[in-house]
């Protein structure tokens, strides 16, 4: 989600601190944008019955909000072995849909949709081809910034490089 912070900026552990609400297990993803283009980070949590098992997460100095929720999807994909059944979660409802709905038309018409190019094609791809190579997955659309404990930890840790002395 592209920053447009009007409270200060909460770091991961006051999140825990914080935050109780929601799933307890799943993947939770999150991308962000200072600008858009702009500077960015994103983040990929994993949890199982409230615990963390992996954190990944990165910056970008030049890039968009949609390409860190890609890439923050594509790191959670990543972390898991192709047979583990869970849920993943993102904020992004255009990362979501793409995956569920648009990406197999897609695919079948070449990598071409009819209102002309697929912005950030190369992730798109790789993103797909990671959910389908997890058949047990589920990949849910998850609200952002509604108390959801691990929705917010993902988003405090994708927004660290808006903390850190650029």
């Amino acid at each position: 989600m592209a920053i447009r912070r009007t409270a200060p900026l909460l770091t991961p552990a006051e999140v825990l601190e914080r935050f109780t609400r929601g799933p307890k297990t799943g993947v939770f993803t999150d991308g962000s944008c200072e600008g858009n283009p702009g500077p960015g980070g994103w983040a990929a949590v994993w949890v199982e019955e409230d615990r963390i098992v992996d954190v990944r997460s990165g910056v970008d100095a030049a890039t968009t909000n949609n390409r860190m929720e890609l890439t923050a999807l594509i790191a959670g994909l990543g972390m898991l072995p192709e047979d583990h059944e869970i849920t993943v979660y993102s904020d992004s409802q255009l990362c979501v849909k793409t995956v569920n709905e648009w990406a197999p038309g897609w695919e079948k018409r070449g990598w071409r949709r009819k209102g002309g190019a697929i912005a950030n094609l190369e992730l798109v791809q790789e993103l797909y081809r990671l959910a389908r190579a997890h058949p047990r997955l589920t990949l849910r659309w998850i609200r952002a910034h509604d108390g959801s404990r691990w929705n917010e930890y993902a988003d405090a840790v994708a927004s660290t490089f808006l903390r850190e002395d650029r």
